[in-house]
């Protein structure tokens, strides 16, 4: 078992797991040339855990430029998943663990993330270090 950024060669595992993650009627890309794009953005990292040869636990990290905090970046995690199999083995929590860690050693000053409440994550995201009660998500959908 290992944690690592994955490359265009998952896009079938990562497939897998980003449609784990939706629900009808969100939309995941097919096209293999979407998944490259997010992996060759400047600063963008999709780090999976791999156990037994396959990826069970993946997320996305955005590490983004910023002007305050003395020009130090700031982190925006987004699509994490676990495949259903896997949770609550530890797997999910070394992927956010290895985010973080990465996170660290670029010097962000924070990591921020979103998550709904139906599916009752927040107190896996409270367990890794994060808090609901500094400031509040807002989202505006096109």
């Amino acid at each position: 078992m290992a944690v690592r950024p994955l490359t265009p060669d998952d896009f079938a595992a990562a497939l897998r797991l980003y449609r784990i993650l939706t629900r009808d009627p969100v939309p995941v890309s097919a096209d293999p040339t979407a998944f490259e794009a997010v992996l060759c953005h400047p600063g963008t990292t999709v780090f999976g855990m791999e156990s037994a040869g396959q990826i069970v636990s993946m997320l996305t990290l955005h590490l983004l430029p910023n002007m305050t905090s003395g020009g130090r970046p700031y982190g925006l995690i987004e699509n994490v998943v676990t495949d259903p199999d896997h949770r609550g083995t530890g797997m999910g929590r070394a992927v956010m663990t290895a985010c973080v860690d990465h996170a660290r050693t670029q010097d962000a000053y924070k990591l921020m993330l979103m998550t709904g409440t139906a599916r009752g994550a927040i107190g896996f995201y409270e367990k890794v270090g994060f808090s609901g009660h500094e400031k509040h998500g807002l989202v505006l959908r096109f």
